[in-house]
């Protein structure tokens, strides 16, 4: 039985959902594509993820006490909007939960009936020096995406992603996708290069330039988005910093889920 459970704190109907998935990657990524789509969506908090395991610590944010990790959901839907579902924490988890927490959202998603997992992360690409760093036709750094599944390679197809063809993907995105291919679940990857040693906000608002070609549909401009995500570095820089003090030591072996 896995370490790490989900407890649902307000019932939603969540099926046909699509799941963003926001434990810390390189460069904060993940945690700023989790913090602006909550705050873009207006999304609630509706359930914990929660493990022994876990540090003892509580996030308070506007005068409420939050889990430490927390999952969030858009409250109204008009109709023909996509619900999404935010997987969003500042735990740097130890690898030895890494299995269990990546296996509890797969889990999540089969109960609920969602109908694909998104795994938004930096990616660190080393080159001899001298080498260009890749971009696309407009001069952005390119944006790279793996499904698990044929399908959820397809979805693929309608984002600017290029893909993602040999490499590793560890952490929580490396189990997603493994746990993914092997019961059927679609999940995508989507990285794009980041600095490993600060936030990056640009790498982030690419990568949520693709989502929402892929599901959302709000024609997001990556500028605007930039700007935003840059508000929200220094946020989550003092969050994280906070937390790591705050944790047990980590283990520090984990390609694309930590700075």
């Amino acid at each position: 039985m896995a370490n790490v459970e989900i407890v649902e704190l307000k019932r939603m109907d969540l099926r046909g959902a699509v799941i963003i998935d926001g434990f810390p990657s390189i460069g904060l990524v993940s945690s700023i594509v989790a913090n602006y789509l909550i705050a873009l969506l207006k999304m609630e908090y509706i359930a914990v993820m929660d493990s022994d395991s876990f540090p003892t610590l509580s996030l308070i944010r506007n005068g409420e006490p939050l889990g430490p990790a927390r999952v969030y959901a858009r409250p109204e839907l008009k109709e023909g909007e996509q619900q999404v579902v935010v997987f969003s924490t500042e735990l740097q988890p130890s690898a030895n939960l890494l299995r269990d927490i990546g296996t509890s959202i797969i889990d999540f998603a089969v109960a609920q009936k969602c109908k694909l997992i998104i795994s938004a992360g930096g990616l660190i690409i080393e080159r001899e020096e001298g080498v260009e760093v890749p971009a696309d036709d407009k001069g952005e750094i390119a944006v790279y995406g793996i499904g698990s599944t044929e399908s959820a390679s397809q979805m693929l197809l309608k984002a600017d992603a290029e893909p993602f063809v040999e490499g590793v993907i560890s952490g929580t995105a490396g189990v997603l996708l493994n746990e993914g291919k092997r019961r059927g679940v679609d999940v995508v990857t989507l990285l794009a290069e980041a600095r490993p040693d600060t936030a990056d906000a640009r790498a982030a608002a690419l990568i949520l330039a693709a989502i929402d070609q892929m599901v959302l549909g709000l024609k997001l401009n990556v500028e605007p988005l930039c700007k935003e995500a840059e508000r929200l570095e220094a946020q989550l820089k003092i969050l994280h910093k906070d937390a790591a003090r705050k944790s047990r030591p980590q283990s520090s072996d984990v390609q694309v889920s930590y700075q």
